[in-house]
């Protein structure tokens, strides 16, 4: 994508097409921004299954004018079995990344969809379930095209994923190679979870007759997530966390995300100082590679579930301890950087109808295909969040039945005092701080267009597709100058092809105050805008 889209009545940006185009297609008729999110989101579990689904997570974040940002946590606790002995009796040292015993936590991205919709009925929501859901059932029966994208992700990780319960007879061709890129195929099983769900409500999953089959299906399989632990669960409204930078504030989701080293990356970086005419050049790239490790210092040692935590994440939004962590920069030279990165995809969605209410929306099963158990009855891929948790007992991240472990997911808001309003968000794990950081800084700071900031190279810290990376991966379309400049302070340069999945697939919305929405979606996905 090369221009931005506009549009006057409502706008939806997602990675996959036709989850953009069934959003908009609400709008169209009538619906709100939370409503075409869920038809967005419905419709992107069933095509894009490689980074999100129903037996996933799921986070909210819902700007509506004249009131407070509300952030909705639609993610799932550690199941009553799930335990650390559980896994030492079976040789384990860690939740492992896939299999039975990596559906470690209850999959709770539906019950955020159900908040949602309470708050959607104060706006006098009118679609209906059945609606809202119409097209993901549409292309769970009939059938959808395998995208470019999960094309590619399926070819890296069939191999450990075929011997996974039920995910060859669903996602591999009959002799087991993986399906071409436009290659067809049908989920009826979720189909009928989809009517299911229209039929008989969301809660359904949890405590109704979808819960039963997917509690069956789970204990089948040897996971230890029970029904009791689908009956206990229930999404969670929560203060956003959020922070004042000049001219707007920015908002992003409280603990167990990551969102805390979102702001923080933002919040250290205004405070560099870094010119205009240093966008796009060394001075901009490197001051937020350097923002971004203090935040992931702070991040990687505090943020989890948020019992679990000994000091409230706002502290590290003060002005005192980003002043302070601010003066740790070099401004021509990288700090060391020894700590493990963290992986995971998932999509991030953006809407804003024509009453001006804007929704930033992320739902993953983790790491592609999440866990690769399929389950059976409901069609279901269960995510494998589980493996953020660790065995020390003495640390925040310890597996505990009923505690939350740590979330890459973190989707982002800011409003701007000139009252524009601008959602925005990516997947990849570690990348989604930096992507965020570098599409904010580009267009509010620096004043670029919206799907410039979206296209133009980007960089992450410490990406990789398989193990640990500690270097800086870098597309190389970037500057060679810049790569020489960000390679002489110090960082350790990795170069990926242009447009590499692994700088995630972003987008954003920009209401402004003139009723225009702009839009941008990535070119490294599946997507596009749809407004109308």
């Amino acid at each position: 994508m090369l221009h931005t889209s506009y549009a006057r009545r409502g706008m939806v940006t997602a990675p996959h097409a036709l989850a953009a185009q069934a959003g908009a297609a609400v709008l169209r008729e009538g619906g709100n921004a939370v409503e075409a999110m869920i038809a967005a989101a419905a419709t992107c579990a069933v095509v894009y299954p490689h980074m999100n689904g129903l037996g996933g997570d799921g986070f909210w974040l819902i700007s509506e004018p004249g009131r407070p940002v509300v952030s909705i946590d639609g993610s799932g606790a550690a199941g009553r079995r799930a335990a650390p002995e559980t896994y030492r009796a079976e040789g384990l040292n860690a939740v492992p990344s896939v299999g039975p015993l990596s559906c470690a936590t209850v999959a709770g991205t539906l019950s955020g969809w159900q908040s949602a919709l309470e708050l959607s009925a104060r706006w006098e929501g009118r679609l209906g379930l059945a609606r809202l859901l119409e097209d993901a059932v549409w292309h769970a029966r009939e059938g959808a095209a395998v995208s470019a994208a999960e094309a590619r992700s399926l070819a890296r990780r069939r191999e450990v994923l075929a011997r996974q319960p039920g995910f060859a007879a669903l996602f591999l061709n009959a002799d087991g190679s993986a399906p071409a890129e436009g290659t067809l195929r049908k989920n009826p099983a979720l189909a009928q979870t989809l009517e299911s769900l229209a039929r008989d409500g969301l809660d359904d999953f949890y405590r109704g007759g979808i819960g039963r089959a997917v509690a069956a299906d789970l204990a089948a399989a040897g996971a230890p997530v029970t029904a009791d632990d689908l009956a206990r669960h229930r999404s969670i409204r929560r203060r956003p966390l959020s922070l004042g930078l000049d001219g707007c504030t920015v908002y992003n989701t409280p603990p167990p995300t990551q969102g805390l080293a979102s702001l923080m990356i933002l919040g250290l970086y205004e405070r560099l100082r870094v010119p205009a005419e240093q966008a796009e050049r060394f001075a901009h790239i490197h001051g937020l590679i350097e923002a971004t490790k203090l935040a992931f210092r702070v991040r990687n040692t505090h943020i989890a579930d948020p019992g679990a935590m000994q000091v409230h994440a706002t502290t590290f939004l003060s002005d005192h301890l980003l002043d302070r962590l601010a003066a740790e920069v070099a401004p021509k030279r990288a700090m060391p950087w020894p700590l493990p990165a963290l992986s995971g995809d998932t999509v991030w969605m953006g809407c804003v109808d024509g009453q001006g209410r804007a929704v930033s929306f992320i739902q993953s099963l983790y790491h592609a295909y999440g866990s690769g158990v399929v389950l059976p009855e409901t069609g279901l891929v269960w995510h494998n969040r589980g493996i953020a948790f660790d065995f020390d007992a003495e640390s925040p991240r310890f597996l505990s039945p009923g505690r939350k472990p740590f979330h890459t997911l973190s989707p982002a808001l800011a409003r701007f005092r000139d009252g524009r309003v601008m959602v925005y968000g990516t997947m990849g794990g570690d990348g989604q701080p930096q992507t965020q950081a570098a599409l904010f800084t580009r267009y509010a700071l620096y004043g670029q267009g919206l799907q410039a900031a979206v296209t133009a190279p980007r960089w992450a810290l410490g990406r990789s597709y398989e193990g640990e990376s500690r270097d800086v991966k870098v597309e190389r379309r970037m500057d060679p100058g810049v790569i020489a400049a960000l390679e002489h302070a110090g960082h350790t340069i990795g170069l990926v092809e242009p447009f590499d999945d692994l700088m995630g697939h972003a987008g954003a919305i920009v209401l402004r105050p003139d009723g225009v929405m702009e839009g941008a979606a990535d070119p490294r996905s599946d997507g596009c805008v749809a407004g109308y």
